[in-house]
């Protein structure tokens, strides 16, 4: 891509200002600000639509490449302490997890540009060496021998200044006979050493002089430690950093503290304190984890371990290019700020909300940004490719290009080295959170672009509303939602922290009104880090996914509260909004079958105007045909369903493309598909809530592309409205018995 953004925060109010952030091969750019109402330029429905606003923003820019740096790394400034003129020793545990990739630092203070320092590294046949320069010479010492992967290993490395022997050592955790792993040299590095005085000591990757690392480690450190003398061959090999007294100790670096912030922690006598820069992943478990304890609260002393990786990326930190301070009457909706140059054009979306305290409309949109943010940048392997008949894999070829050069991951996907990706950042292009972006397993529209399907309906409709996010319900919690008579959530949103579900029950039991008009929703328990709240963080385990955390590594850092599913914490959907995830799937949507419960009464309302006996049986903007699909949501009275809910519609008869979901499957046996399975289907629910609100789920990501069909005139269209237009009266909404 020659021309890429992002902004400095996904939402934003009136008199308030959002940063433009832009890389442009092109020597300058344009950019505007648009009103954004409908992305998918599918001819089938009613095209892009966006609206140019009138702001400070119209003009031409510079334009200027701005690189992405991935790579974690922790960094203690520059001190005296850290000199280390007369010799030193160097201690740590770690796990490597590409070992073989080239090579990677542990522990470093090295000036590349002065050769000048010192490093000790995996060199490039991953076996353990330390290298020294004195600015006129360098020299490195190996043990020759090859760590293996996935393996803890106590290493040491020892440099005594005045003979200028090397001493190394690399003992695994668990000893076993004839490990060719197990090594320890004592060589003469044919160089002096001299500190690079003026350089930071990094962990975890290699300095360069100009403030830009490499060389990072793929893997965990624990249980570092710095001694200010060279111990001999004989003491290392025996050493036992846990036991070591405060003689001689340089520093003394307790990862277990500090594990929900950016803080590196010393607890020797210096104070050298220090600090991660790119989201390495923390509450992860040490070379001393008993397996007795999977929580880190309980048992910190054994999450001593940081696991670093080359492609972790927390903040690109690019300079901004321009930046938009709001005027007090901006109307609340999807905006973005669409930047061109030489037929280039790409748009920076964004949502602004209300003056923070007021309401201008009875419904609140709730844009799912946290889901945006887990699926930004996905590269998920379309594999095989026969299972998945919509897949396009020639969509968006620059975007994809642009993922895999820059080494930009969502949380769906693995890092380099395998594990999977627990946090996601904001501050970094995201782009696939375009308006016009294609789910190119599907080929048809990302997350944002099927809420813009709801918009364009709601104006077209001429129905009022206030855009909120995620990161609002978040942070305001129920008394945000309780400005609205109604709260509509867009196609999908599955990523809901512990605050946001407790604003959720407030509002319900409040009064309030939900319409639930997607599907996997309140699925994934999510984490906001509180320091750099940018960031989000998940572990996936016993769940629909990817990928699944290591054991001992389920519990959030961030928060320290257990991760994976809500369900598994008591808060299944169907307790708050009738259905709750089932089955996913790869191929088409069905229409709903009408059930006798439509024809209740209280449901007379939802079911005006609406004469057929199937609800969304005509092509749809996603999957092609039908309105259940994608993702879907079913109703159980087990997981918590009302037992006073209306089950309206059902759709079933799904191909074996839709399995069951993985956490209801305790067996493999061949009969989970939606040929068989009868719990494989979407659900169309209505129940009435405490102090007159009410609740209508349609358990469906499909839902939404199936509104314009016709011109709007349809029955997915018309039950849809019926039911907002309801929930907005001030009137409360009261159960009777049918009649």
């Amino acid at each position: 891509m020659r021309l890429v953004g992002y902004s400095d925060r996904l939402s934003v109010a009136p008199g308030e200002s959002i940063q433009f952030m832009v890389s442009s091969e092109h020597a300058a750019f344009d950019a505007e600000i648009v009103h954004l109402i409908h992305g998918d330029p599918n001819p089938d429905g009613p095209g892009f639509k966006e609206r140019v606003i009138e702001s400070s923003v119209s003009g031409t820019y510079p334009g200027k490449v701005q690189p992405i740096r991935t790579g974690s790394y922790g960094i203690v400034d520059a001190t005296p302490w850290l000199d280390c003129v007369g010799g030193f020793t160097l201690s740590a545990w770690i796990f490597a997890t590409t070992p073989l990739k080239g090579t990677q630092a542990l522990i470093s203070r090295w000036d590349e540009g002065l050769r000048l320092g010192f490093a000790l590294i995996l060199d490039e046949v991953g076996a353990l060496a330390l290298r020294v320069g004195d600015g006129v010479g360098e020299g490195t010492v190996s043990t020759g021998a090859p760590l293996y992967g996935h393996q803890w290993y106590r290493v040491g490395a020892a440099l005594d200044q005045t003979s200028g022997q090397v001493t190394l050592t690399q003992e695994p955790l668990h000893r076993w006979p004839m490990d060719v792993s197990r090594a320890t040299v004592e060589k003469s590095s044919g160089c002096m050493f001299a500190p690079a005085a003026d350089a930071p000591l990094l962990i975890g990757a290699l300095g360069t002089g100009d403030g830009h690392p490499t060389a990072f480690f793929n893997g965990k450190i624990d249980g570092l430690l710095i001694l200010d003398h060279a111990m001999k061959q004989k003491e290392l090999r025996k050493f036992d950093p846990e036991s070591a007294t405060t003689a001689g100790i340089v520093a003394r670096w307790d990862l277990s503290i500090g594990i929900d912030s950016s803080r590196l922690v010393d607890t020797g006598p210096n104070g050298l304190h220090g600090r991660v820069v790119g989201s390495p992943t923390r509450a992860v478990t040490g070379h001393n984890w008993s397996g007795d304890e999977s929580n880190h609260l309980q048992a910190p002393g054994e999450y001593g371990a940081i696991h670093f990786h080359d492609d972790d990326l927390d903040d690109a930190n690019w300079e901004q290019s321009f930046a938009w301070t709001l005027p007090a009457e901006a109307p609340s909706g999807v905006y973005a700020a669409r930047i061109s140059a030489g037929g280039d054009i790409d748009h920076l979306p964004f949502i602004v909300r209300p003056s923070r305290g007021t309401a201008t409309a009875k419904v609140a949109y709730l844009f799912s940004t946290f889901t945006y943010l887990a699926y930004s940048d996905e590269h998920v392997p379309v594999e095989p490719v026969e299972l998945f008949p919509f897949v396009d894999m020639s969509l968006h070829i620059e975007e994809y290009g642009y993922i895999a050069r820059n080494q930009l991951n969502s949380l769906y996907d693995v890092h380099s080295d395998g594990s999977g990706v627990c946090y996601a950042s904001w501050k970094r292009p995201m782009v696939n959170m375009r308006p016009s972006a294609y789910f190119r397993i599907y080929g048809s529209p990302e997350r944002l672009g099927t809420d813009l399907y709801l918009v364009d309906w709601m104006e077209t409709k001429g129905i009022a509303f206030d855009a909120i996010a995620d990161e609002q319900i978040h942070e305001e919690g129920a008394e945000l939602l309780s400005r609205y008579n109604v709260l509509v959530t867009g196609c999908h949103p599955e990523y809901w922290t512990a605050p946001m579900m407790a604003a959720l029950d407030a509002y319900i039991a409040q009064g309030g009104r939900v319409m639930y008009l997607g599907g996997n929703g309140f699925y994934w328990v999510t984490g906001v880090n509180p320091e750099r709240p940018h960031l989000i963080e998940i572990r996936r385990w016993r769940g629909t996914e990817t990928w699944e955390a290591k054991p001992g590594e389920y519990h959030l850092s961030t928060t320290g509260e257990l991760g994976g599913l809500w369900r598994n914490r008591n808060r299944e959907p169907q307790k708050l909004l009738g259905v709750g995830f089932t089955s996913q799937g790869n191929d088409y949507s069905r229409p709903y079958r009408l059930l006798p419960d439509c024809r209740n009464s209280r449901a007379a309302f939802i079911m005006e105007g609406i004469e057929d006996e199937s609800i969304g049986d005509f092509p749809s903007l996603m999957l092609r045909h039908g309105a259940a699909g994608y993702e879907i949501d079913r109703a159980d009275l087990i997981l918590g369903t009302p037992r006073h809910a209306l089950v309206l519609a059902t759709a079933g008869g799904f191909s074996d493309s839709y399995q069951h979901a993985i956490e209801e499957v305790l067996s493999t046996d061949g009969q989970q598909g939606g040929s068989i399975d009868s719990e494989v289907r979407a659900d169309i629910v209505y129940f009435e809530g405490p102090n007159g609100g009410a609740v209508f789920s349609v358990g469906s990501i499909a839902w939404l592309g199936a509104l314009s069909y016709n011109g709007n005139n349809n029955n997915v269209s018309r039950m849809t409205e019926n039911v907002l237009r309801r929930f907005m009266a001030d009137e409360p909404i009261v159960a009777r018995s049918a009649t």
